[in-house]
């Protein structure tokens, strides 16, 4: 046995870790944990406050892909090549698309807690986004859904 050592002592304060526990399946339960360590943890009233700022981030980014908003932002055709007002509304919507695509990774995260009710709520923010600013009450009506997102062959 004179090849064999003895395993590395443990770090300071690893002897006190509390153990974490990640689903990879969806469950249902307020025990969750949501973009945060620890948060909302087991705590029903910071359950129903995620599960508000999930519906109202995916509100939210329906908003930001809609006509409404892109008709409230410069146009950058309008201008000629090269002028400060065509830079600035390019500018305006590049700072939209990146605060977009920001949300939706956050939101594809919280989702990645599989948290059935998470699920649910990303689902009405955007089916209730979508009634808003897409289908009926401010938008122009016009909203089609989307083909190229379902299954082909």
């Amino acid at each position: 046995m004179g090849g064999m050592m003895a395993p590395p002592p443990s770090p300071p304060g690893m002897g006190k870790m509390r153990m974490r526990y990640t689903h990879m399946t969806f469950f249902w339960g307020t025990k969750s944990e949501i973009l945060f360590t620890g948060w909302p943890g087991a705590n029903a009233g910071l359950y129903a406050l995620a599960l508000a700022a999930v519906l109202a981030l995916a509100f939210v980014l329906e908003f930001l892909g809609s006509r409404r908003l892109d008709a409230l932002l410069p146009a950058a055709g309008t201008s000629r090549p090269g002028s400060n007002r065509r830079a600035a509304a390019g500018t305006s919507r590049a700072a939209v698309h990146a605060v977009r695509v920001g949300g939706s990774y956050l939101l594809m995260l919280a989702l990645m807690s599989f948290n059935g009710g998470v699920l649910l709520v990303a689902v009405a923010g955007h089916a209730a986004g979508f009634l808003a600013f897409k289908a009926g009450f401010f938008g122009d009506g016009r909203a089609k859904v989307e083909a190229d997102s379902a299954a082909c062959c």
